[in-house]
């Protein structure tokens, strides 16, 4: 056996190693797993190796992480569908399955939109600076234009 056969293995467990230890924060993609092992000086092919491992093994899956990130974006900071598939995009995920995760879940978005305004504005916007901050808030946080207007129209019919 030569020298660099030997060394592939040995470089394979320190590449697992730093996987295991990036996935002990939270979940990641793929893409971003690559990126790490190769800011720590993993060459690509025992990188590739790696992922396939890590994926094998079920510790990486870009399905379950983009399904996760969507439902906690939509539930904890009240993320719109727009903003989630941004999002996804920037991490990896492939433009199918970000579009896929994003969907509005049986909630609805105009539902979390206008409970997001009832949680921001404790009464609904009459005044157009206060339109036009609520307006912002949804947009921001990835409403698209049209839903962000029907929501603060549905907020002041309530």
């Amino acid at each position: 056996m030569t020298p660099a056969a030997e060394g592939v293995p040995e470089e394979l467990e320190r590449a697992l190693g730093l996987g295991y230890r990036f996935l002990a924060h939270r979940d990641r993609t793929e893409v971003e797993m690559r990126a790490h092992l190769s800011g720590r000086g993993v060459q690509p092919e025992v990188a590739d190796r790696t992922v396939a491992e890590l994926v094998e093994q079920g510790y990486l899956d870009d399905v379950r992480f983009a399904h996760r990130f969507a439902e906690d974006r939509r539930t904890l900071d009240h993320w719109g569908s727009e903003r989630i598939e941004r999002r996804l995009r920037e991490l990896g995920i492939g433009r199918a399955l970000a579009t896929e995760a994003a969907a509005p879940g049986e909630e609805g978005e105009l539902d979390a939109a206008v409970a997001l305004l009832a949680r921001r504005f404790p009464s609904p916007p009459r005044e157009e600076r206060d339109l036009n901050r609520a307006l912002g808030l949804l947009v921001r946080r990835g409403y698209e234009l049209e839903l962000a207007h029907d929501a603060i129209q549905a907020y002041r019919r309530d």
